[in-house]
């Protein structure tokens, strides 16, 4: 028999708290993607933002770089299960980014990527200090493979709504989905919800 002192519950582990249901922590940092990893040198990347009456906002590499930066640390989720916690990154928020436009912008974004991915994030889980373009990761410039030059960093949505490779940010008056929720993944995809799938 064993012998359990009055109040003893057992050791709450202090990460549990920060894991979604149904993933497990990883120090590892997997890398998935849907297309082959394109070579894109600074001098060639750009980022178009579009309004959904096809005005268009450029910007090149130095125009980028010169935008304010954060350092964000932050946990994120794979739909694949596994999660990271306390990754670093440094880039430009989405609110810095609309700064920069002559107009209002629309109640949605679909993000396009050099290799034809795409995905799809409402307006408000972009604003308010909730995402980035990431340009670093870990105090090193974003390695190809995890999405340099630059990245979209949703830390609160599945990682799969952090677009690798962005080359342009289109808005949309409504919900459009994107390459994997046209393949029958979440819409919106909440880690905290288990929202994987359609």
């Amino acid at each position: 028999m064993a012998i359990v002192n009055r109040g003893f519950v057992g050791r709450r582990d202090r990460m549990a708290d920060r894991l979604p249901p149904g993933q497990y922590s990883t120090l590892d940092f997997p890398v998935l993607s849907a297309e082959p990893t394109p070579a894109l040198p600074h001098d060639k990347w750009r980022l178009t933002i579009q309004s959904s009456d096809h005005r268009a906002h450029s910007l090149d590499w130095p125009q980028f770089t010169a935008l304010p930066h954060e350092d964000v640390t932050t946990d994120i989720h794979c739909v694949t299960r596994w999660s990271k916690f306390d990754t670093r990154w440094r880039g430009v928020s989405f609110d810095d980014l609309l700064a920069t436009l002559p107009w209002q912008p629309d109640d949605f974004v679909m993000a396009h990527c050099y290799g034809g991915y795409t995905t799809n994030v409402p307006l408000d889980d972009l604003t308010g200090g909730k995402a980035w373009l990431a340009d670093t990761f870990d105090g090193e410039p974003l390695a190809p493979e995890h999405g340099g030059p630059v990245r979209l960093l949703v830390p609160h949505l599945y990682f799969w709504k952090s677009a690798k490779w962005v080359r342009r940010l289109r808005f949309m008056p409504s919900d459009t989905p994107g390459f994997w929720e046209e393949r029958g993944y979440h819409i919106y995809g909440d880690p905290w919800r288990e929202q994987r799938y359609a």
